[in-house]
């Protein structure tokens, strides 16, 4: 635990990492407000400059970012164990209600009463990503010269189409020159400086010698052990071996979270494996979005219901169970392994001038990539139907305007009062939207 900070007990952490588990939702945007509004807002236990030091981090590590986000924080404040548990209870909940969503599915086909509450909480969540990219914007763009740099960002990513992992190198070369050519730009004096002096290196910052060799083999036989059994096992061919070596290559290759790569892995859990159909896919996704997690846990249907219809010798419940269970370890094993690694050296390196003039300017991008995420959440939560218009370069999303659902605007506007104006408790609103959302869903009006 790092001095400057409150000592937080175990149990008391455990208890906020579950609360955070289970109201995480509104994709990677809605989960980093979230979780800056509690840890750094609300309980204060690590600093803005603290989070925005993890969040680029994270940002530049492949997979869901505010999970491994998370088990940052958690690995901050209790070390490897409070990092286990707080990346794990990040993502079980909604692992156990994706899991749940497609029993209910291949059981009963009719999933109407569950899309009614998570349309409510759904349109609740605007409100968490609109204040979000105002907070997170305000308290990290220091300068005039960051504005533009966000600005660039956002719609390089957004109009473009412009690859995350490039806006991020861009920006922190940027953050280089900027540390010898506009050192008050990049360097900003004060505040920043004198939080990295009170914030001292936490202890798990420094690990025992062979600790990285130790982090490294445990997550190679974690991760690499299951796919390595099952294709001895069970052949190339079989459905659990295939989910296990597919989601493992999406592991490695998940930068900018999961919106990068959900074309690809529909293309290819539709159309190469067959494991579901476009439909099918469309609404996995749609209940993703509204669940709590990362979005990246439709993995979990797509797992579950792959296996489901092809199980072999065993029950197709239970073989779909499995497969959801092996798709999400495969993917989140090494999220844990990339924080253990990396957090470390990426402690001691805070207070670098060069570092911090890079991860100044890759936080100026990264505001801009929040606010691309928080828009797109936003029109895909206002508007049924978002077509995509192409030309002169540009690739945007155009919403059909007679898609316009009156509801989630109503919801979402009335959320917003009641959380940044009467500064109503969060759970109480994302319930009470909950039970609206499943009345208007019931009565067919949403």
């Amino acid at each position: 635990m790092e001095s400057g900070t409150p000592a937080v007990s175990f149990r008391e952490a455990f208890f906020v990492w579950l609360k955070i588990g289970f109201i995480n939702f509104g994709g990677p945007a809605g989960q980093i407000a979230l979780m800056h509004r509690i840890v750094v807002d609300e309980k204060r236990w690590i600093s803005e400059e603290r989070f925005l030091h993890a969040l680029n981090y994270c940002m530049l590590l492949p997979g869901p970012e505010a999970q491994q986000l998370a088990t940052y924080v958690g690995w901050l404040m209790h070390k490897t164990l409070g990092g286990l548990v707080a990346g794990l209870l990040f993502i079980l909940p909604g692992f156990v209600l994706m899991t749940l969503i497609a029993i209910a599915y291949v059981s009963y086909g009719d999933l109407s009463w569950m899309q009614g509450l998570l349309f409510g909480m759904q349109a609740a969540t605007l409100a968490i990503v609109i204040e979000a990219v105002i907070r997170v914007g305000k308290r990290a763009l220091k300068h005039r010269a960051l504005y533009w740099l966000a600005g660039i960002a956002f719609i390089g990513i957004f109009a473009f189409g412009a690859p995350f992992p490039l806006i991020i190198l861009a920006a922190g070369l940027i953050g280089l020159a900027g540390c010898r050519w506009a050192p008050k730009v990049f360097l900003p004096a004060g505040k920043a400086a004198n939080a990295a002096e009170k914030e001292a290196i936490p202890d798990s910052a420094h690990p025992a010698a062979g600790w990285g060799l130790h982090v490294l083999m445990s997550g190679v036989v974690l991760w690499g052990l299951p796919v390595l059994l099952l294709f001895l096992t069970l052949g190339a061919q079989h459905v659990f071996t295939q989910e296990a070596v597919f989601f493992s290559k999406m592991a490695v290759v998940t930068f900018g979270g999961a919106y990068a790569v959900l074309a690809y892995m529909t293309q290819q859990a539709v159309e190469r494996y067959g494991w579901l159909m476009p439909g099918e896919m469309v609404q996995g996704l749609a209940l993703a979005e509204t669940t709590p997690g990362p979005l990246i846990l439709v993995l979990t249907y797509v797992g579950f219901l792959g296996a489901h219809r092809d199980p072999g010798s065993l029950p197709p419940l239970l073989a779909g169970v499995l497969g959801g269970a092996i798709s999400s370890w495969v993917t989140f094993v090494p999220c844990f392994l990339w924080i253990f690694l990396g957090a470390p050296y990426i402690e001691r390196l805070r207070g670098n001038p060069w570092l911090t003039a890079a991860l100044t300017g890759i936080t100026a991008a990264v505001v801009g990539v929040i606010l691309n995420l928080s828009i797109w959440f936003a029109i895909h939560v206002l508007f049924t139907q978002v077509d995509t218009w192409s030309g002169y370069g540009l690739k945007l999303p155009a919403p059909r305007f007679s898609s316009l659902s009156i509801a989630a605007l109503l919801l979402g506007a009335g959320s917003m009062l009641a959380l940044l104006r009467f500064h109503v408790n969060l759970l109480l609103t994302l319930a009470a939207c909950a039970a609206i959302g499943l009345a208007l869903k019931l009565s067919g009006v949403a």
